[in-house]
């Protein structure tokens, strides 16, 4: 894949919605996932006079999206960091609040596509899923080493695996045969585990299970839960946040972070607002946002997103 013809999902959208904060001044946006950099190029581009702060956890996507975004100069800086550790990563560089943040979850394209990561089912590759080689646990430890009711809740929570009981069986009398420790036997298993009538309506047996797979091995959902509050507290009031969710898990806690801090916390029945008690931001979006039919014909990845966008307009208490 070439890294500079790869497609941001909703570039356009985004451009647009933090278009207010940072056209025509200085404003600092942080770009907590920045992949292949398809986001950060457009926002470099739409405003000359934006500082990005490009934070990815994985080492080759940082490296590539170094070269993909080096015609802007010393307008980028990057951080090696998952995106927990924003409230960090700011102070490293004298900053306590900024005025915009980006959120582009999930797996990356250039995951996908780089068979060696393990994260795709449709070619044979060790199992190894970490969105940050360097560290942490991979896909065929969980699979080898997980006591089953902990493969059971892993399937059923993070993959929303009907048959993660059958799965599971399967898989611990596979073990004993022998470790798992490329995708190939695992893909298989799947196909006899899953019932044919699944097979047929359901989609790829293996989506699933290698979906629940990757977010356990890095903790996506647990890191995810940590990062809004920080991240909600870091940006400046005026300041927006866009967060782009391919998993309902995903979008439900973004949700939930949004609408708790859009809302007063004045008592119900109190004539005036209390001061310190009002909402801290407003939202953008009405719902969640999708893309649209043409955008999904010409980026398949976009038939999943779910975007939602949100402004401080309150400090934090």
């Amino acid at each position: 894949m070439n890294d500079s013809t790869h497609l941001p999902v909703l570039a356009r959208r985004i451009v647009e919605l933090f278009t207010p904060v940072c056209a025509d001044r200085d404003a600092v946006l942080v770009d907590a996932t920045v992949g292949l950099g398809g986001h950060a190029d457009a926002l470099l581009t739409a405003f000359p006079r934006l500082r990005l702060i490009a934070v990815d956890r994985d080492p080759d996507a940082l490296a590539r999206s170094r070269e993909r975004l080096a015609g802007h100069g010393d307008r980028v800086e990057f951080a090696h960091a998952v995106y927990d550790r924003i409230p960090e990563v700011l102070a490293e560089r004298g900053l306590s609040t900024v005025d915009a943040l980006l959120f582009d979850l999930g797996v990356s394209s250039m995951q996908l596509d780089r068979p060696e990561r393990g994260f795709a089912y449709a070619r044979d590759a060790p199992l190894d899923m970490r969105m940050d080689p360097t560290t942490g646990i991979t896909a065929a430890e969980v699979l080898n080493t997980y006591p089953p009711a902990e493969l059971i809740r892993v399937l059923r929570e993070y993959g929303e695996e009907r048959f993660a009981q059958r799965i599971t069986r399967a898989v611990v009398a596979e073990r004993e045969r022998a470790p798992f420790e490329r995708s190939e036997r695992l893909v298989k298993l799947l196909y006899d585990a899953v019932p044919a009538a699944s097979r047929r309506t359901g989609g790829h047996p293996a989506k699933r299970t290698f979906q629940a797979l990757r977010i356990e091995v890095n903790g996506e959902l647990e890191v995810l839960r940590r990062a809004l509050p920080a991240a909600l507290d870091a940006l400046a009031v005026g300041g927006r946040i866009v967060v782009e969710a391919y998993h309902s898990l995903e979008d439900r806690m973004v949700k939930r972070a949004f609408a708790e801090l859009a809302k007063s916390r004045t008592p119900e029945g109190l004539p005036v607002e209390l001061p310190g008690h009002g909402p801290q931001l407003r939202l953008l979006t009405r719902g969640a946002e999708l893309a649209g039919a043409d955008e999904i014909e010409h980026n398949p990845r976009a038939s999943s997103v779910r975007l939602r966008a949100a402004e401080r307009i309150g400090e934090a208490t």
